[in-house]
C-alpha cells in the first residue's frame, strides 16, 4: 500500500486577526497562543508521521494566517487537483500560494494536473468535498462557503459520484467540521449542522449501526474535524464521551492540543490535505524523504 501523503503549512504566520466565522475572536489572540499553535502543529505532524504518513510542508506567508488550513486549497484524487476559490476576500490571497505549491508538486511528479474552477463559482477544497473510500464517492457540502453548482464540477472533474449535503449553521461552515467518514464504513458526524434533507440523504446511504453521532459538546471541540488512517483517528482533544464512542467501534484515538487553531475555526482535518487519495489502485509515487 502507498504511504499516506499529506500537505501541511508552517504556522509561523498564524494568528486570529479577522473574523469570518463565529469561532474567530481576534481579541483573544496572544503571543502565548502563537507559541501553542506552533507546538500543536508540530504535534499533529508527528502524529501523522508516527502513523506512517509522509508530510510535505509549505512555508508561512505573512498576512495569510489561514494558510495553515490547506484542506481548503483543493480537492485531490487520482493525482488530479481541483483548485479552490475562496468566498471571503480575506482568504483569496492563499489561492496563488497554493497554486505555486501544487505546481511544485506537479514538477516533482507527485500530482498530475491542475484544474480550474469555472468562473463565478466558489468551492473551498477538500473541506467541502470529502472522498469516501469505502463507498467510492464524494460527499459534498454547500451553502456557507461552497456553491451548490460546484458539486457538479467535482463530479465531472474526477468522474465520480457526488452526494450534495446542505449545511445550515455558520458555526459548521465546511463539511469537514461536521462530517468524517471512517475506515470500515463508519461515519462520525454532527446531524444538527445539516438540513433535514441532507440528514435524510445521510441516513439513506449509511445505516444506523454505522453512524456515530457527535454531541453538541463533541462537535464544538472540533473533534469531527479529524484525520483517519485505518483504525487511528487523529483529532483535537476530545471529551470522554467521544473517546468511549470511538473505542466501542474499534478506533484508536490520538489527541493533539489544537486549541489555537480552533479559535480560528479549524482543527486536524483542516490543517492537512491528503495528496495520495485514489479511486483505484495505481502505481506508487516516489516521495523524497
Amino acid at each position: 500500500m502507498d504511504r499516506p501523503h499529506f500537505l501541511m503549512t508552517d504556522p509561523a504566520a498564524f494568528d486570529v486577526s479577522y473574523r469570518i466565522n463565529p469561532w474567530m475572536r481576534p481579541e483573544a489572540w496572544s503571543p502565548a497562543l502563537a507559541a501553542q499553535a506552533r507546538a500543536g502543529s508540530r504535534a499533529l505532524k508527528a502524529a501523522l508521521q508516527a502513523a506512517g504518513a509522509h508530510v510535505e510542508t509549505i512555508g508561512a506567508v505573512q498576512g495569510l494566517p489561514d494558510l495553515v488550513f490547506p484542506a481548503n486549497a483543493a480537492v485531490v484524487l487520482d493525482g488530479r487537483v481541483l483548485l479552490a476559490r475562496f468566498r471571503h476576500p480575506e482568504r483569496r490571497g492563499e489561492e496563488a500560494v497554493f497554486r505555486a505549491a501544487f505546481e511544485n508538486l506537479r514538477a516533482r511528479g507527485l500530482v498530475d494536473d491542475l484544474v480550474e474552477l469555472p468562473e463565478g463559482l466558489f468551492h473551498e477544497g477538500a473541506g467541502d468535498a470529502i472522498w469516501d473510500a469505502d463507498r467510492r464517492l464524494f460527499w459534498c457540502g454547500f451553502g456557507p462557503r461552497s456553491s451548490r453548482e460546484a458539486v457538479d464540477v467535482v463530479g465531472a472533474t474526477f468522474g465520480q459520484d457526488t452526494l450534495a449535503l446542505e449545511l445550515v449553521s455558520d458555526r459548521f461552515y465546511h463539511l469537514d467540521t461536521c462530517f468524517c467518514p471512517l475506515a470500515g464504513g463508519k461515519l462520525l458526524y454532527y446531524p444538527a449542522a445539516f438540513t433535514a434533507e441532507a440528514q435524510a440523504t445521510i441516513r439513506a446511504r449509511i445505516p444506523a449501526t454505522d453512524r456515530i453521532e457527535a454531541s453538541d459538546k463533541e462537535a464544538a471541540a472540533f473533534c469531527v474535524n479529524a484525520v483517519n488512517l485505518d483504525a487511528r483517528v487523529i483529532m483535537a482533544r476530545a471529551p470522554d464521551s467521544l473517546r468511549r464512542k470511538l473505542a466501542a467501534q474499534g478506533y484508536a484515538l490520538i489527541q493533539v492540543d489544537l486549541d489555537p487553531f480552533i479559535l480560528s475555526g479549524g482543527a486536524a482535518y483542516c490543517m492537512t490535505l491528503r495528496l495520495d487519495r485514489a479511486s483505484r489502485p495505481r502505481t506508487a509515487r516516489t516521495v523524497a524523504a
